[in-house]
């Protein structure tokens, strides 16, 4: 059986050992197969050769009635021979049809994608300002892309004219070529360098856009920017990107959104924190005070005896649910600041609602009454 001799040991093109157990078999193959792969080796014939070889091997030694009657016949005891015989897979012609019945996809090329390609896609970057992030708002945006031609309708032929099918691949978008391995006969494709892989030429071009069926033109129109986004969000605008050639389909335009901070909040998904600062009186008998909120002011009552850092939650303040209705929560943060310039009579008030609760404070110009200043008396 022609070709046979190469495939003689089954185990040496995997690089394994005879008693190799299966996991490493098949950790051999995936090594080797990418090493060949013809992805990685383009127009690498004896890369693909070998590539073949090794899958096949690996498609005998991975089935254990195929792998035992190769150890005890060798490769006639797998391939059979030119009359199929008893124990073989019976092939009736050489090498080539083998793997015609394991690579068939592979040698006779699947079908490729044909007709014009799609336009690529773009990406535009806008600035938002906090309250339009969280209520949503209208943008007008300018993008410099290729767009349809009007003039030939997005087709590339002269009005009053048609593409022609191509003479070189007969409208198939491409070529193929048959060559001889040590593997038998090879079959690889390739586009069609004459019409691109597009199955059809153009004799009379257009003379707006020269054949290609697009121009870049300037364009310009509105974005809706949904309420509840938030910064580093992205639109996909389908439809939006760059037009294809020849009528191909067009992109898509991805806009990512910078979102300007507001100091008066911060933003934690659809809830959104502030402050509120109130003095020592406030925290100890109670208030009512403003605090911003997204759309005005809200009135926060303070309990007496609040303490620094309580959390007030203000329902439905929040930032619009992007997927979904309602709104987040808005959480008030109280700070309580400690007075650091008292006057005279401030500091005698302090200090008789000291002594009536029996706190121990520093005694009137930060502890001049103190030891320290004992001694230095002492020693004046």
């Amino acid at each position: 059986m022609a070709g046979i001799e190469g495939l003689s040991d089954l185990y040496g093109l995997l690089g394994v050992r005879p008693e190799a157990t299966d996991d490493e078999i098949k950790k051999a193959y995936r090594a080797r197969a990418r090493e060949l792969h013809p992805d990685n080796n383009p127009g690498d014939d004896v890369a693909e050769a070998k590539f073949k070889e090794v899958t096949l091997a690996y498609e005998v030694l991975r089935d254990p009635e195929k792998r035992a009657r190769y150890d005890r016949f060798g490769p006639e005891g797998v391939f059979g021979n030119q009359g199929g015989g008893a124990g073989g897979f019976g092939f009736e012609g050489g090498l080539g049809d083998i793997f015609e019945a394991f690579f068939g996809q592979m040698s006779g090329g699947a079908g490729r994608r044909r007709g014009p390609a799609p336009g690529a896609d773009a990406e535009v970057r806008i600035s938002l300002e906090f309250a339009e992030a969280i209520f949503g708002c209208r943008r007008e945006i300018s993008v410099h892309l290729p767009v349809a031609c009007t003039a030939c309708a997005g087709g590339g032929a002269a009005p009053g004219t048609e593409p022609v099918t191509c003479v070189d691949c007969q409208g198939a978008g491409e070529v193929r070529r048959v060559r001889q391995s040590l593997l038998g006969q090879v079959v690889t494709s390739a586009p069609c360098a004459t019409c691109g892989g597009l199955g059809e030429t153009i004799p009379y071009p257009c003379d707006e856009c020269g054949g290609q069926g697009r121009r870049t033109e300037e364009s310009t129109f509105t974005v809706e920017i949904p309420a509840g986004v938030d910064n580093g969000s992205t639109l996909r605008l389908a439809g939006r990107g760059a037009a294809g050639q020849r009528g191909g389909a067009t992109g898509s335009l991805f806009v990512h959104l910078v979102v300007t901070p507001d100091p008066r909040f911060e933003r934690e998904g659809d809830s959104i924190h502030t402050t509120l600062t109130i003095g020592v009186a406030q925290a100890a008998l109670g208030t009512a005070a403003e605090v911003d909120t997204l759309q005005g002011t809200h009135t926060v009552s303070v309990k007496a005896g609040t303490q620094h850092g309580h959390v007030e939650r203000i329902k439905g303040e929040g930032v619009p649910h992007l997927r979904g209705r309602g709104r987040g929560d808005l959480f008030v943060h109280v700070l309580v600041e400690t007075p650091s310039a008292l006057t005279e009579a401030e500091e005698d008030l302090l200090r008789q609602f000291a002594a009536a609760r029996g706190e121990n404070v520093s005694p009137p110009g930060g502890g001049g009454d103190g030891v320290f200043s004992r001694l230095r008396s002492a020693f004046g």
